[in-house]
């Protein structure tokens, strides 16, 4: 319930007049004040008038007045300089820690509002809002997803920077291990990241002129080798290769149960995305510099059009021979890379380098692809909303992952559009 009444205080659906304090002094709301969701009172640098007197200062929320001294506030003095007490119910007086009153209001929480936002929140269905989605303007729709697109980007800049703390700021170790999580396409993303930390550029650049050692290290690590005693030979020999250098930099590998095998489709099985992987590494990895320069898109698309040589020409996984593509990866399978890599490394270099030309780039090249087709984009086609483009797709992926899956609808425009109107009404 609190939650409801910092939603009702900070987006100001409460009525303009007849507030009063519990001992019947007008108020007048001038700043709700800044939402804080971290410790100390609830609204900061709110400005509310009591009587005709302005009050600067913090404001705190309690479903109960007795709240206030059942957390400790009372002997607080981060809570000296709240000029307002707003609760659902009124059961106790509060008081500073110099024993001081502080006004205390009662804001209701309309009826219609709570329904409607428990039909919202409870709901069961995949998409809460499906029914009600055409009485949103179609202006408060597209104004949302193009929020979205850049929030979305924006959380993976936030990711690409936390990997560069992580990697001392080496970009292109960046630029290899977000690489590697995009080739494990979903299933295998968690263990291709795993494996690409677990596997450092510095120790791969060590052999960088060999693709032999290169998928030796890698599949090693990966823990998809097993031992030296296998009937193929070509994994026999890798395993041989592994077992020296794993030796000579003290390795671990990963578990094989790491990975998922079953259930997906033969070329997306992790052997051969794990080639691949190798294959951009051999003779050097420097692909965020080639991703930076080349601006023409078919050029940027020619990056990844790499074709797998050797045992890899006709092999899915480790054994039998099959009838397989020399081509590493589809072209819808380069949009994702194009989608989840290069446009999150572009604009990540921009906001670093403030080069505003490189970040219309990453715009302009999301808004150039297709849209994913996925479980999150048919939802919100078959409730009315059209995905023209990969942009969209985005914007509609974050739309489900941070507010429709988690119950968020008093943080989604769309939410809000559909509760703004209930809050005020008696």
């Amino acid at each position: 319930m609190e939650e409801l009444m910092h939603y009702i205080w900070k987006h100001r659906l409460i009525p303009e007049m007849g507030l009063m304090t519990n001992d019947g002094r007008k108020i007048r709301v001038i700043d709700p004040g800044l939402h804080n969701t971290d410790a100390g009172p609830d609204f900061f640098n709110a400005k509310v008038e009591i009587d005709g007197t302005m009050w600067v200062g913090n404001v705190e929320m309690h479903v109960r007045a007795s709240d206030w001294r059942r957390h400790g506030h009372d002997k607080d003095k981060a809570y000296d300089n709240v000029v307002l007490h707003v609760v659902q119910k009124d059961d106790a007086p509060t008081y500073t820690t110099a024993g001081e009153l502080i006004p205390q209001m009662v804001l209701e929480v309309s009826p219609l509002f709570y329904d409607r936002y428990t039909d919202l929140t409870g709901s069961k269905e995949e998409l809460p809002c499906s029914q009600k989605l055409p009485s949103i303007p179609s202006l408060v729709i597209t104004e949302w997803i193009q929020a979205l697109a850049f929030e979305r980007l924006h959380d993976k800049v936030e990711r690409l920077n936390r990997l560069s703390e992580l990697t001392s700021g080496n970009r292109e170790e960046v630029c290899y291990i977000t690489l590697a999580r995009t080739l494990g396409f979903g299933l295998n993303g968690d263990a291709m990241e795993r494996l690409a930390r677990a596997t450092p550029l510095r120790l791969l650049h060590k052999h960088s002129d060999s693709l032999q050692q290169l998928e030796a290290l890698l599949l090693g690590q990966a823990g998809l080798l097993g031992g030296t005693d296998s009937t193929d030979v070509y994994q026999r020999t890798l395993a041989r290769e592994y077992a020296f250098l794993r030796n000579k930099f003290s390795l671990t590998p990963m578990e094989a149960s790491s990975w998922r095998l079953f259930r997906i489709r033969p070329q997306s099985f992790p052997y051969r995305r794990i080639a691949l992987l190798a294959q951009f590494v051999c003779g050097g990895f420097n692909l965020l510099r080639q991703i930076i320069e080349t601006k023409d898109e078919e050029a940027l698309r020619d990056l990844f059009h790499v074709e797998l040589t050797g045992y890899w020409t006709n092999h899915y996984c480790f054994g039998a021979a099959s009838a397989v593509s020399s081509q590493a990866l589809s072209e819808a399978s380069v949009n994702i890379v194009l989608i989840n890599t290069v446009a999150p490394l572009l604009y990540a270099h921009a906001e670093a380098t403030g080069d505003f030309d490189m970040s219309d780039r990453a715009i302009a090249l999301l808004e150039s692809l297709p849209p994913e087709r996925n479980a999150v984009t048919r939802l919100f086609e078959q409730a009315g909303i059209i995905c023209d483009d990969a942009l969209t797709s985005q914007a509609l992926i974050q739309l489900r992952r941070n507010y429709c899956e988690t119950r968020k609808c008093i943080y989604c425009r769309i939410g809000h559009r559909l509760l703004a109107k209930a809050a005020t009404t008696p």
